[in-house]
């Protein structure tokens, strides 16, 4: 199969419609930003706008230069519309929306008292990324402050203290949109692996900004070690050697003089239902050595989690399996998505499983590649099966990742081939 050719289609689709993802400020976005294509057109998401730029400064060589400071412009311009709407109390809204209100529609509720999840944990990582890149982090030292009330918020709202994990506030906009883990679960009551840990991430990317700005940082080192060891002890499972999210809402439930004896003394309870996030504690560089062989394991068996396009979002044997077209949510029961390909496949690279990176990184050129071929066009989401698109033609974002795939193979010397 002639991967070089399907790399070369997808790098040509990117260069050639990049131009598109670039958007002027207008209504209260009040800084260029960067959207996802599609249907997502002239929004600011969160992780979104994360994973585009990681994608787009991947191969800023293919672009000329007045191209790559546009680029540049409007990833910052990302971190600044969602600094320029941080409320007073530190909330930051998950996504900006193109409308006539006066401000996000987020921002309206959140002042009417709801509770609601706020920007995911790819704030200070993105502002990480793009500095960096530049080998600067002047530009980003005027939010100290606000990043710091980011991370306070966090810590107030959605920590849950007997635990020691985050916890979504309801499964509006969690990334991953309808986890069953989280999807239809009562507010405040699922410690989602994908939220803690890429939330590890976060803490390690906000005490290197404090310690680059010369701030102290170290309450945010001391947090991601505190998570890392709540991750281990909560969320792996030793008998089914998986990583799941675990439900919180665990307490005795006294009725009159009943169960006056041995209460709940457990934590948490594993929601075991097998999803992509379970792999994540590799890319956040957290999981053993064993751990991540067990992981391998899971990704190349057949029944759950592999497919020839990438890895499946949702093992193929839960009884949630289901590969339905939908949009808010988006379906991630099952799906390809190519930000979980990466993901999973830069975990393996990592951890030195570099077959199984380098099967995840032919798989999602074939798959894009095929796509492209086709229909002339790429999508947000695909058959694990078949993969023929699903849905939302023209979404580019992080499909882009599948260049960076390529790359980070190149760096390590191992051939497409």
């Amino acid at each position: 199969m002639d991967y070089n050719k399907y790399e070369k289609l997808v790098r040509e689709f990117v260069c050639s419609h990049v131009k598109g993802l670039l958007k002027k400020p207008h209504s209260f976005i009040h800084f260029p930003f960067i959207d996802p294509g599609s249907v997502y057109d002239g929004n600011v998401w969160d992780w979104d706008t994360y994973w585009s730029v990681f994608g787009l400064l991947g191969m800023m060589e293919d672009f000329p230069e007045e191209l790559r400071e546009e680029i540049l412009t409007c990833a910052k311009g990302n971190v600044r519309n969602f600094m320029d709407h941080q409320l007073e109390d530190g909330y930051i809204p998950m996504m900006i929306e193109v409308a006539d209100w006066p401000e996000p529609y987020l921002n309206m509720k959140h002042k009417e008292g709801i509770l609601m999840n706020m920007h995911k944990p790819f704030l200070c990582r993105q502002i990480c990324l793009i500095s960096d890149y530049l080998g600067d982090y002047t530009w980003a030292e005027p939010y100290m402050g606000q990043l710091k009330k980011y991370m306070e918020y966090y810590r107030k709202t959605y920590f849950y203290e007997n635990a020691g994990l985050y916890v979504w506030c309801d499964d509006i906009m969690i990334g991953m949109d309808n986890d069953p883990a989280s999807f239809g679960r009562p507010k405040f009551s699922t410690a989602n692996i994908f939220l803690n840990s890429f939330m590890v991430l976060e803490l390690e990317a906000m005490e290197k900004i404090c310690r680059i700005l010369g701030e102290d940082g170290s309450t945010y080192g001391m947090y991601r070690t505190e998570l890392i060891e709540a991750i281990q002890r909560e969320c792996w499972d030793g008998r089914d050697q998986f990583f799941y999210s675990v439900d919180v809402d665990i307490k005795t439930r006294k009725f009159d003089w009943f169960h006056q004896g041995l209460g709940v003394f457990w934590k948490t309870l594993p929601i075991k239902i097998r999803v992509w996030s379970g792999f994540i504690p590799m890319f956040a560089g957290f999981a053993t050595k064993e751990q991540a062989k067990a992981l391998a394991a899971h990704y190349l068996d057949w029944k759950t989690f592999y497919s020839e396009y990438g890895i499946v979002t949702l093992a193929k044997d839960e009884k949630m399996f289901n590969l339905e077209v939908t949009n808010n949510p988006s379906n991630w029961l099952g799906a390809i998505w190519l930000v979980a390909n990466y993901v999973v496949f830069k975990g393996f690279l990592d951890y030195g499983f570099t077959e199984e990176a380098k099967l995840l990184c032919q798989n999602s050129l074939k798959l894009l590649g095929e796509d492209l071929i086709e229909t002339g066009s790429l999508h947000e989401y695909y058959d694990p099966f078949t993969g023929k698109a699903i849905m939302n033609g023209g979404f580019i974002n992080w499909n882009i990742l599948v260049l960076n795939m390529v790359g980070d193979l190149k760096e390590k010397g191992i051939s497409l081939e």
